[in-house]
């Protein structure tokens, strides 16, 4: 009976790929334990990837939107087969046929056929197995042989030799990971130098330092920039030393960390080809069991990107506060202007570039929210939410990256400084009184701090109507060498 089912069930699925066909679609029919499955005939893909397309509609994001990912897996799967090999379980022939298919994919061919939604159930099987097959294929075609043509090179037997997906997906995450690091801390240290920059040009232009939005003590408004480029060199190292957490793997593992069916030898092979292939110190994790359902990695990553997203938050805060007016606020610098910023108000122009990066920094902040809720939440030996860290750290990666090219060359670069607002703000404020503590003493500097506020004049127009300093010692004064502490040998050359 069960038999009869079976050749009926197939019998089914075979009369709707010819149907199919016959209606201009060409397919082909592959078959998994839920029976036959109608497979475009030029996709490079597989049954189980196509029953993924079916299931998870979900947020019209591929896999593919992120090159990086594909390339860490054709990564992962590469160390994998030459670990295998170094072992003895994988024939040299598959291996060549592997190598050419992850070569190809890791140098950006075939993107498109890695279809399925980064949402997806399953620990990240769906990712796995698209992965798996289009490898397959893309090896079997590479060689000679047709797509489906499983017997040469199969994307279970071959390609996911001695791995399981609770191996082969968050190594493959950690990968992605490590590649966008680089390239996000490359716009980092772009991002800073340019900061350098404008702190280089602008070191001896002398404003007032707020505290609590009060005037303060005096300073540079190349001091405040070279102090905005400091923060974020800061966070340049976060991102260095956060990224060792992601070193680190758990290859070999296998199902729930024990091993089964992994040759003796493989995990500290594929850990030394995927150091190889990465230029980075990958090594094998010191407990498997631990490291298939931990997310520290993932965790601490996470939030160095959401540290880095509080200093650009704060910093682009910065600027918009600084730029305001600019008739009615601080107008102490001009933001390039690029766009009209009103429906109804004309000549009205808003700080876009500060305002984007802002709402940037919240959604990485958001992402990381996600990323420590989702970690809390596995059960026992793995954590089925773990798609979750693809998602939300790559996006977040991505964001900052981007955002950032934007924000220096549209913004930061464009930055000037007002300095005869400066200048009137520095002879009308009374925050250079404390300036004046050596000179007179505090309690005769804070009596003429009290008269400024109270006669609404300027702490150096009361001293020269008061005659307490020379017109040479308020020169002396306001030398922004000894008003500011500013020393130029401090700051390091522009790059």
């Amino acid at each position: 009976m069960r038999r009869i089912i079976t050749v009926i069930v197939i019998a089914v699925g075979l009369l709707v790929a010819q149907g199919t066909a016959a209606a201009g679609q060409p397919v082909r029919v592959e078959h998994d334990l839920l029976g036959p499955k109608e497979i475009p005939a030029d996709a490079y893909y597989g049954v189980q990837t196509a029953r993924a397309l079916e299931n998870f509609q979900i947020s019209g994001l591929p896999i593919s939107h992120y090159p990086e990912f594909i390339e860490a897996f054709a990564i992962v799967k590469l160390a994998a087969a030459r670990a295998n090999n170094d072992v003895g379980a994988l024939p040299n022939d598959k291996l060549e046929m592997i190598e050419r298919a992850c070569k190809a994919v890791i140098d950006g061919k075939y993107r498109d056929q890695f279809p399925v939604d980064m949402y997806q159930g399953g620990a990240g099987t769906s990712t796995n197995m698209n992965v798996n097959e289009v490898l397959a294929n893309v090896g079997l075609e590479l060689s000679g042989h047709s797509k489906g043509e499983y017997q040469f090179l199969d994307s279970h037997d071959h390609l996911n030799m001695s791995q399981s997906t609770n191996d082969s997906y968050p190594t493959a995450i950690k990968v992605a990971f490590i590649l966008r690091n680089d390239k996000l801390i490359r716009e980092m240290e772009a991002l800073a130098a340019s900061f350098r920059t404008k702190g280089d040009a602008f070191l001896n232009v002398v404003k007032m330092g707020r505290t609590e939005l009060q005037d303060a003590v005096p300073m540079t408004v190349g001091q405040e920039f070279h102090a905005f480029a400091a923060s974020i060199e800061d966070e340049i190292q976060l991102l260095r030393d956060a990224e060792k957490y992601l070193y680190a793997e758990n290859m070999g593992a296998s199902a729930i960390g024990t091993g089964i069916n992994v040759p003796k030898g493989y995990p500290e092979r594929c850990a030394a080809h995927l150091a190889e292939l990465t230029g980075k110190p990958i090594v094998p994790a010191s407990d498997m069991i631990a490291a298939t359902w931990d997310q520290q990695g993932y965790v601490v990553y996470s939030g160095a990107l959401k540290s880095l997203a509080v200093k650009l938050s704060k910093i682009s805060a910065d600027l918009i506060l600084l730029a305001s007016g600019p008739r009615a606020g601080l107008f102490e610098i001009n933001l390039p202007p690029l766009q009209p910023g009103s429906s109804i108000m004309p000549g009205k122009v808003n700080p876009v570039m500060p305002e984007v990066m802002g709402v940037v920094a919240y959604r990485v902040i958001g992402n990381d929210v996600a990323v420590g809720l989702y970690s809390t939440h596995g059960q026992l030996q793995l954590n089925a939410f773990e798609p979750l860290a693809a998602i939300a750290v790559m996006e977040s990666q991505e964001l900052l990256q981007r955002t950032s090219v934007t924000f220096r060359t549209k913004c930061i670069d464009g930055i000037t400084v007002n300095e005869k607002v400066l200048q009137r703000y520095m002879e009308t404020t009374v925050g250079i009184v404390t300036a004046l503590n050596p000179v007179i003493g505090y309690e005769k500097a804070t009596e003429l701090a009290a008269e400024a506020y109270r006669t609404n004049k300027g702490l150096l127009e009361i001293i020269r109507e008061k005659k307490i300093l020379t017109e040479e010692q308020i020169k002396d004064l306001l030398d922004p060498a000894k008003l500011t502490g500013l020393d130029p040998s401090i700051y390091p050359p522009t790059k």
